[in-house]
């Protein structure tokens, strides 16, 4: 199951009380005060790993809470500290407040961590508040709250090149063609229902990208429309969009590419001016011969580089991708 959002409510572990407690052995009649510090509270960290793809094994998890901490004990004993909750996610999970909104933390490296609950620092027992005036205090601090929040975490796939395009333009047949991954590929709309990632090397290895293939948009995407708008996030961090339109469609191709443009300039302004390469798929089984040129004609408008292609066979895919690569490594 492919997930990429889901909620939690995590409560950091409260503090330990500090301990009352005064000295007393044989032939020290007057010990003075020895009461241990409480413990502090365990925290709440999300921490990213390399070994999880979807928040799928959080399904289920609503609450985490960490550890409470002991209580501080006699002979100056500090209680024990509350044991941290860690809660692993794929890279390039955003952890955000559910209430506010506001962006926590954006994890996008193996081992990096946020702390989105702090555990309750511990109460200091009696022995600290000795003065000499006040030899015997016969009271400590109470260990504080541990955080508690809810919050709301955001899987954003981690690829170098987004494939974007209507239903059916031919996205997963292309990232079938040019990586190992194996999408489901039918000709009915929206048979990708969730996003794919594929690793395409070139120069024996030397070079390689990822690149994300989401299923289909349709206009009005960015509002709810179709399937499209659940995972246009996933797309954002990408170097390079392929905007991909079908030449064997009978929609102009014109409009394919302004629906496109549009749903990702209203999802975020940013992917409007993305590197992009526009690139007519399924040249094998276009019709007519002129769509070729008019991809060149749009291409030119937009100001984009543009390649004409077909998965099937193979025709254009290996001149594409070094377009794709020299746009990815100039950045």
């Amino acid at each position: 199951m492919f997930l990429d959002e889901v909620h939690i409510f995590v409560k950091a572990g409260d503090g330990g009380r500090g301990c009352v407690s005064f000295r007393r052995e044989k032939y020290v009649p007057r010990g003075g005060p020895n009461g241990g510090d409480g413990g502090h509270g365990g925290s709440v960290v999300v921490r990213a790993s390399v070994h999880w793809a979807t928040l799928a094994h959080l399904y289920n998890r609503h609450h985490v809470k960490a550890g409470r901490a002991e209580h501080g004990r006699g002979s100056n004993q500090s209680g024990a500290s509350g044991e941290d909750a860690i809660i692993e996610v794929p890279l390039g999970t955003v952890i955000r407040d559910f209430d506010s909104n506001e962006v926590l933390a954006d994890l996008v490296s193996d081992g990096q961590e946020a702390v989105v609950a702090r555990g309750g620092r511990g109460g200091r027992g009696n022995q600290h508040f000795a003065t000499p005036t006040r030899q015997a205090p016969r009271f400590a601090e109470a260990g504080e709250a541990g955080q508690e929040c809810h919050i709301a975490l955001e899987l954003k796939l981690l690829a170098d090149v987004g494939l974007v395009g209507l239903p059916n333009a031919g996205k997963s047949t292309l990232l079938a063609r040019v990586s190992a991954a194996r999408p489901k590929i039918a000709d009915y709309p929206f048979t990708t229902l969730e996003p794919h990632l594929g690793v395409v090397s070139r120069g024996g290895g030397a070079r390689s990208l990822v690149f994300a293939d989401i299923p289909g948009l349709i206009e009005g995407a960015h509002a709810g429309a179709g399937l499209g708008h659940r995972f246009l996030r996933h797309i954002e961090r990408c170097r390079v969009l392929i905007h991909l339109v079908d030449l064997a469609s009978d929609e102009p191709l014109r409009r394919q590419v302004e629906v496109l443009h549009a749903e990702l300039a209203l999802h975020d302004p940013a992917l409007a001016s993305r590197t992009s390469l526009l690139v007519g798929t399924k040249a094998d089984a276009a019709s007519d011969e002129h769509r070729r040129d008019e991809v060149a004609e749009l291409a030119a408008t937009m100001g984009v580089g543009w390649a004409v292609i077909s998965a099937v066979s193979g025709e254009g895919v290996e001149g594409m991708l070094e377009q794709v690569f020299a746009l990815a490594e100039r950045g």
